[in-house]
């Protein structure tokens, strides 16, 4: 299938690993312009080089994306090096799970108003986009309880409320917003790697509950971000997809 995103401009947070890394690998396979960001200036510089010894067009920076004004500068600077924005993929997370209440501070810093500034610095050029689309990356723990439950999982909620709002606020605009909610995803790093290493109970207790018998690939989230994310999905907006090989149960309607 063609997804149409030959030219098209992306900004993605957290591009660096994990599901950020294959979202901006797959938005430049399909012939997207990439800028990303992440919290390791090293980590950034190595991505962009690599990206570009690839032929692609990539910007990248060191950002905190709790810091509202550097964000809104990376944002201001990617549209500068692109030539615009078509799509913004949000998705960097604190990953806090912790009771207390700096985790709860740092989970709406980081996975909320991460997204909302996201969205609100995009927002003039993706009004100017022929084919505006954000992206909300949220979790699965954010529809169910599991051992997230708290700040992680709370604001991974919240963000698929607040972009199914943006869905009908900005349908009127052509600017379509879609979630996606991935189940446990292990990647060499990852949160699973370290749980793996660090408390194989858990580890071993989470794998059997997924009845697949394993753990998504960051490939396999980014495939589903990257066609919501596309031209391809014109009339889809408004949808949480959970891509979590059958581990929730819950039925969606």
């Amino acid at each position: 299938m063609d997804l149409k995103l030959q030219g098209k401009k992306a900004v993605v947070t957290g591009g660096t690993k994990g599901i950020g890394l294959a979202i901006v690998q797959a938005l430049v396979a399909e012939g997207a312009a990439v800028a990303f960001c992440a919290r390791s200036k090293d980590g950034v510089e190595a991505a962009v080089a690599g990206l570009k010894a690839q032929g692609a067009t990539a910007y990248g920076e060191a950002v905190d994306v709790s810091d509202k004004a550097a964000l809104a500068g990376f944002v201001e600077n990617a549209a500068k090096a692109l030539g615009g924005i078509d799509i913004v993929v949000a998705n960097v997370s604190a990953l806090a799970v912790g009771g207390d209440e700096e985790s709860w501070k740092a989970g709406f810093q980081t996975d909320m108003m991460g997204t909302v500034r996201l969205v609100d610095a995009a927002m003039p050029y993706l009004e100017k986009s022929g084919a505006a689309s954000i992206i909300t990356i949220s979790s699965v723990s954010g529809r169910e309880i599991d051992f997230a439950a708290g700040p992680y999982g709370a604001f991974k909620a919240a963000i698929i409320h607040y972009t199914q709002g943006l869905a009908y606020q900005l349908a009127g605009k052509n600017i379509r917003a879609n979630s996606v909610s991935p189940g446990n995803t292990y990647f060499e790093g990852g949160v699973w790697n370290q749980i793996e290493t660090g408390n194989p109970d858990l580890y071993k207790d989470s794998l059997a509950l997924n009845p697949t018998g394993r753990m998504a690939t960051p490939q396999e989230i980014a495939n589903g971000a990257v066609f919501l994310a596309s031209p391809a999905a014109s009339f889809i907006t408004g949808t949480n997809l959970v891509i979590d090989g059958a581990l929730t149960r819950g039925v969606q309607f």
